[in-house]
């Protein structure tokens, strides 16, 4: 309930949309986890296999099949939660350990990105630049978020959040639009950090009056 007033407060999302469109969806799948006793860090730990394996794929120059991978097994990364509210054994490690896997999980995405673009040949030092910029803007989107909230502020704002990287991380690779996606995360990562440093700062303005 917290968590709802939190995002109400700073109104609709794209994220926001499609954790409550998808909730139906996935509810079934953290049920089928709840039946045979499977622990939602267990769930954290099995999705980041799966981004391990996409990125692993994509390594090797399977770039469809890395696609299809992170499209149906990314899901996992929002049951995680659903099933630890599902069982009623939500924790501050579980939630510690969903956030660390999840830096590990988009690491391994790049990784096999920059690997697959080296083997190309086809981009020059292009590529493996708009894969770091890329890395960089996304590690610091979530890290914004991460300190803000340590501090006590609200910081769920932005253009490009996990899910909207994700899925353009997906589209991207099944549909051979690498290049454009990289380019559209190189740039919107670091203005959503932007975005996020502004918002806290206004909180922090609005605590100082």
């Amino acid at each position: 309930m917290q968590e709802k007033n939190k995002e109400g407060r700073q109104g609709w999302s794209f994220s926001n949309w499609c954790r409550g469109w998808s909730r139906p969806l996935l509810l079934p799948v953290a049920k089928f986890f709840a039946a045979y006793n499977i622990s939602p860090n267990t769930v954290t730990l099995i999705g980041l296999f799966f981004y391990a394996l996409s990125g692993l794929t994509l390594a090797l120059g399977y770039r469809i099949t890395a696609g299809l991978i992170l499209a149906l097994f990314g899901p996992l990364d929002a049951v995680d939660g659903l099933l630890a509210r599902e069982q009623g054994n939500q924790s501050k490690f579980g939630a510690f350990l969903d956030s660390t896997m999840d830096r590990y999980a988009e690491f391994f995405l790049f990784a096999g990105l920059l690997v697959y673009l080296w083997k190309s040949g086809h981009h020059g030092i292009f590529g493996p630049l708009m894969v770091l910029t890329a890395m960089t803007g996304s590690l610091l989107v979530s890290y914004t978020r991460a300190r803000a909230e340590a501090l006590g502020f609200s910081c769920t704002v932005g253009m490009l959040t996990r899910l909207e990287r994700l899925i353009l991380f997906a589209v991207g690779l099944i549909f051979n639009f690498i290049m454009a996606v990289l380019v559209i995360l190189a740039f919107f990562t670091h203005v959503t950090a932007i975005q996020r440093i502004w918002h806290v700062y206004k909180q922090a303005s609005k605590q100082a009056e």
